[in-house]
């Protein structure tokens, strides 16, 4: 949205800025968004794969191969996933920027304005109004980074592509190994129950760690994980199950 078209009432822009809710910036907040999607997504993922194929055959070779070969599978596709979503998240950012770059050189005063409002919203008026707006008028892109984020809600990102993709990449190669590993050590049968509950027991980990971060509670995050987990092996178990192969 350009200046020309959010400066048709300025009231209405100080009613959203008033109605917004505080945003907290963590430290990090991107690696570990990133470590917590693919690990997540690996882990679920191959869990069902691995549950699927190991009710449908006996031979614990096939679910090994099988396993390893969608981790691999799902790391790169994760990676390739993150890589080209973060990069048009900063695609889109920069173009914003630029917009509104053009839209402040050719309409200082309508910019002001929304400015303007905006401060007046949080509580400014009078003299300290205009010396905020004189101060931010002389360093424009201190000016574009309140239109930025002020006014549009869009923050700067500060994680490259690529160290998206590779984060997310290692972090789904890691958690697809763990439904895995039972299989290199126990019996079709055992390694079975064994996986899912070593499965959700990482997940349940994993989700009171997210906690932590996003400021939910920890052990309603590691259940809500937990749970997800618990559908993909249901949904893996009831696949293989159907299409299980009779052993001869």
């Amino acid at each position: 949205m350009t200046i020309r078209s959010r400066t048709a009432s300025k009231s209405s822009s100080s009613s959203r800025v008033s109605s917004s809710t505080p945003r907290v910036k963590a430290q990090g907040g991107e690696w570990i968004r990133d470590i917590i999607l693919g690990g997540q997504d690996g882990l679920v993922n191959v869990l069902g794969i691995v549950l699927g194929v190991s009710v449908a055959t006996s031979d614990v070779r096939i679910v090994i191969v099988a396993g390893l070969a969608a981790m691999f599978a799902e790391g790169v596709s994760m990676g390739a996933v993150a890589y080209t979503s973060s990069k048009a998240t900063i695609e889109y950012y920069n173009r914003e920027r630029a917009r509104e770059s053009k839209d402040l050189a050719r309409h200082p005063a309508l910019s002001q304005g929304i400015i303007r409002a905006l401060y007046r919203a949080k509580g400014f008026s009078g003299e300290l109004l205009e010396k905020i707006v004189q101060k931010l008028k002389s360093k424009k892109e201190r000016w574009l980074d309140v239109i930025m984020e002020e006014d549009l809600k869009l923050s700067r990102p500060k994680e490259s592509p690529t160290e998206s993709a590779i984060t997310v990449t290692i972090a789904a190669i890691a958690g697809a190994f763990f439904p895995i590993v039972p299989y290199f050590f126990l019996p079709i049968s055992t390694a079975q129950w064994v996986t899912v509950v070593f499965s959700l027991l990482v997940l349940f980990i994993a989700g009171a760690l997210k906690g932590r971060f996003t400021q939910v509670t920890w052990w309603r995050s590691g259940i809500e994980l937990a749970v997800i987990g618990t559908g993909a092996a249901l949904v893996g178990f009831a696949i293989g199950s159907i299409f299980s192969i009779p052993v001869v």
